[in-house]
Parts: C-alpha cells; sequence; structure tokens
C-alpha cells in the first residue's frame, strides 16, 4: 500500500473522469435503494422534498469537486501512494455520510432514528454508491493506460536516432500525451531530457554524432514514472539525466553537479529534493566519476 500511485490517476481529465461517473452511478443505486430503506427521504414529488434533495446533491458534488482539486494540486507537490489515495477516498465517504446523517437528523428530521443509526445506514450505502465507482474508474483508467502503451508500442510513426529495426533492445520509447508522436532513441545515445511548462525536451546524439533536441508535449513526471528501472534518473524539477553519460558527478558547497561527456551541455544542477536519490545510484559507480570541491 506504501508504493508510488501511477501519476495517471492523478491527471485532472482522470480525476474530472472518476467524479462524473461516481455521481451518476450515486444517483442510479439511490434511485434503486430509496424504497427499501426507512432512513431515506430523497424525493422529486414535493416540493420541500425536492429542494432537500437538490441541496444535499449539490453540496454533495461541492465536496466531491472541491476534494478531487485539492488533491490534484496536492500530488503536484507531494508523491501519493495507494495507501494515501485508498484514505483520501475514505475521508470523502466519510464527510458526506456525516453531512447526510446531519441533514436526515437535525434538517429533515424524518424519523429514521438517532445520530448513531442514521450515520451507520448512511456509511453503509454511501460507501457501496462511491467506493464501488471510484475502483471501477480506476481500473478502466489502468486498462486503458495499458492499451495506450501496448498500441503505442506498435505503432509505425517513429521518430529516431537510428532506422528502426524490429528489434528494440536498449532504447527508450518516448510518447507525448495525446499519442500522436513517438520518440526511440538508444539509450547510449540519450543524454538527458528537459522540461520545459507543459513539454519537454529530450538532448541526443543522432547516428551522425551531432548532439539534437526533439521537443514533445508530455509531462516529465510522466518519463520519470515510465523508466524507473533504467539509467535514467531525476535530478531536478527540471531534469532527467542518464547516469550512463554522467563523466563526474561534482560538489561545490551544498551543491552537486553532474557533468556529461559532451562539452557542449553544460553541467546539471542536482537540486536538494533529489540529492539522495542521486548519490544512492552514484554509491554503485565507479569512485573516478565523483569529483568533490569547494
Amino acid at each position: 500500500m506504501n508504493k508510488k500511485l501511477p501519476g495517471y490517476l492523478l491527471e485532472k481529465n482522470r480525476l474530472v473522469g472518476t467524479v462524473t461517473f461516481s455521481v451518476l452511478f450515486a444517483l442510479i443505486f439511490l434511485n434503486l435503494y430509496i424504497p427499501f430503506s426507512d432512513t431515506a427521504w430523497f424525493g422529486l414529488g414535493n416540493s420541500q422534498t425536492f429542494l432537500f434533495t437538490a441541496g444535499f446533491a449539490f453540496i454533495s458534488i461541492l465536496i466531491m469537486v472541491i476534494s478531487r482539486t485539492v488533491m490534484y494540486h496536492t500530488s503536484r507537490l507531494w508523491e501519493f501512494t495507494y495507501l494515501g489515495y485508498v484514505l483520501w477516498c475514505i475521508m470523502e465517504v466519510l464527510l458526506i455520510c456525516a453531512f447526510y446523517t446531519f441533514v436526515t437528523v437535525d434538517v429533515v428530521r424524518s424519523g429514521g432514528g438517532g445520530w448513531i443509526q442514521v450515520f451507520s445506514r448512511a456509511l453503509l450505502y454511501g460507501s457501496i454508491s462511491l467506493i464501488i465507482p471510484y475502483i471501477l474508474t480506476g481500473m478502466y483508467f489502468t486498462i486503458m493506460e495499458k492499451n495506450k502503451t501496448i498500441r503505442l508500442m506498435n505503432s509505425p510513426d517513429v521518430v529516431s536516432d537510428e532506422q528502426v529495426s524490429s528489434k528494440a533492445e536498449g532504447k527508450i520509447t518516448l510518447f507525448d500525451n495525446s499519442g500522436a508522436l513517438r520518440l526511440s532513441v538508444r539509450t547510449s545515445n540519450l543524454y538527458y531530457i528537459e522540461s520545459d511548462d507543459n513539454y519537454i525536451k529530450v538532448w541526443y546524439m543522432d547516428s551522425g554524432g551531432e548532439l539534437k533536441t526533439y521537443m514533445m508535449r508530455c509531462r516529465l513526471k510522466t518519463v520519470e514514472q515510465s523508466f524507473q528501472d533504467t539509467s535514467l534518473v531525476r535530478c531536478h524539477r527540471k531534469y532527467i539525466v542518464n547516469l550512463d553519460k554522467v563523466k563526474v558527478l561534482r560538489r561545490e558547497k551544498d551543491t552537486y553537479y553532474l557533468e556529461l561527456d559532451c562539452d557542449s551541455i553544460p553541467p546539471l544542477s542536482v537540486s536538494k529534493t533529489y540529492t539522495g536519490a542521486v548519490l544512492d545510484r552514484f554509491r554503485e559507480a565507479p569512485s573516478d566519476k565523483v569529483e568533490k570541491s569547494v
């Protein structure tokens, strides 16, 4: 549960899709559940009941929208784990169920019991009407992402540093957010990837020995998640570097710099956030790659 949550589940369009599907699922489920409940007061016929129903639905949706908006912005600052995501979803359910209990007991006064009875019943059916769509949307987005990866890996529209062969060993494959573009580069030719707002710049050496850059619409975090088990490592908010191309890890006061084996590329700084991860990777590197200076 402490494993890092895939970033695609926290993308803006995915969060909007989760809220939309959850609302539709909950509306259908609650309409089926109302005739069998002694605490449900939803209705569309009576004007007062309709007012309470519309108000409760509006505020519940507002809670979900605010929660997912905060989740989106929080994910830009900190990494979400599966446990954190599950606890966040449970918190949403508890808030909505507590609000339903308050309306039922203190506003509508439906006579279905006290706080404990109403809240326990609301928690049961609220969990069914919200947790199930959360799980279904998560599974759907995961399947979509896997299918997209498979489709792009088999796509013939490839921008490459050499003639593309059927054998793709030792290659890094990148694609943009829409899946329309694809860049295939040998790991031995890739230097680093730079973030530029909503785009990334890939710096690589072509087959003629010339340093080139390729720009595509993609987030750097997506690239980081795709190549965790390769020689690529995040060293800065703006950079992912190929450690195989690093010539020297140099320290100046409290800052580390990576010098690549290409004179035309300036040293890349290592930010404090990623210093630990970079140093861990260098512990297995030859000692002649590490240089300290004041």
